[in-house]
């Protein structure tokens, strides 16, 4: 089977297309080896694919006859990345949050209301003792 509809069978990619991209960019290895996407894959082979940030591991335990339900998936193929690479997509959100939180930058319609409703409330109250040191 070739590799693009093996990663398409398995459900790591939506589309065979897709699938077929990724590997023409060079983010699959079949047996440490670039692939291209007509490369046969049988079972044992060891996959990596470079897909959002992180380097997925399989490997191939059997060939399906075609794509498979997600609950069928795990008797294809079985998944060896190690847990290090999601804590690093971890750190990578938390970074991003870092740099940007919410509700920074230009306010919004609440917000702006949220701000001249304090502001009046301050004026309001900055008044009144004013008044009442006279």
């Amino acid at each position: 089977m070739r590799i693009d509809k093996y990663l398409w069978c398995i459900r790591v990619f939506k589309t065979r297309n897709s699938a077929t991209e990724v590997i023409k960019k060079g983010h699959v290895m079949v047996n440490n080896q670039k692939a291209k996407a007509s490369r046969e894959v049988f079972a044992g082979d060891k996959i990596s694919v470079r897909k959002d940030q992180i380097n997925y591991q399989y490997v191939v335990l059997d060939l399906p006859p075609s794509r498979v339900g997600a609950k069928l998936v795990d008797m294809y193929r079985k998944d060896e990345t190690p847990e290090e690479a999601f804590e690093h997509l971890k750190l990578l959100r938390l970074a991003k949050e870092h740099y940007r939180e919410k509700g920074q930058g230009r306010p919004t319609k609440k917000d702006r209301r949220d701000i001249n409703e304090y502001l009046d409330e301050d004026d309001y109250l900055e008044q009144i003792h004013n008044e009442e040191s006279k």
